[in-house]
């Protein structure tokens, strides 16, 4: 198993150093900021959607190597899918971050490699604050668009 968790381990810091997605879109479908008080990351998100299809995303903020990674493998997994198949993938990253399931890759892409983080509860949100950001956004605009209605 060692051997796996250091292929995880390269794995995060790849994504660390060379981030997936980094930047700022023009001209998104939304934006959303998020940020943990407890060690000062943040993050700003931009997202662009079209046929209820996310067709493009760009991340950009401040933070550990966590919450770096694991926006970047984020970014890589969600682009192409529906919202509705984004929101089940942004749950299973929670339930894998509180214990609660197993990492599937087929679901998370690269971001299985973060699995490991959920024994160490102080870097949980780390792993989780681009997942919750992006979550926050696309809830918000599904509420925005029913009362559009």
């Amino acid at each position: 198993m060692a051997g796996l968790e250091d292929l995880y381990q390269e794995l995060i810091l790849d994504h660390y150093r060379r981030p997936r997605h980094r930047g700022e879109l023009e001209a998104p479908t939304f934006s959303v900021d998020q940020d943990n008080p407890l060690c000062g990351d943040q993050l700003h998100v931009t997202v662009r959607i079209a046929d209820d299809r996310i067709t493009d995303i760009a991340h950009s903020g401040d933070g550990c190597s966590i919450s770096q990674a694991s926006a970047s493998m984020m970014s890589d997994a969600i682009v192409g899918h529906t919202t509705d198949e984004v929101l089940v993938m942004i749950e299973h990253f929670r339930k894998v971050m509180h214990r609660e399931v197993a990492a599937d890759e087929d679901v998370l892409g690269d971001a299985v490699a973060l699995e490991g983080v959920n024994k160490y509860p102080v870097r949980v949100k780390c792993a989780l604050l681009s997942w919750m950001a992006l979550k926050d956004g696309l809830v918000t605009r599904i509420v925005e668009q029913k009362e559009g209605q």
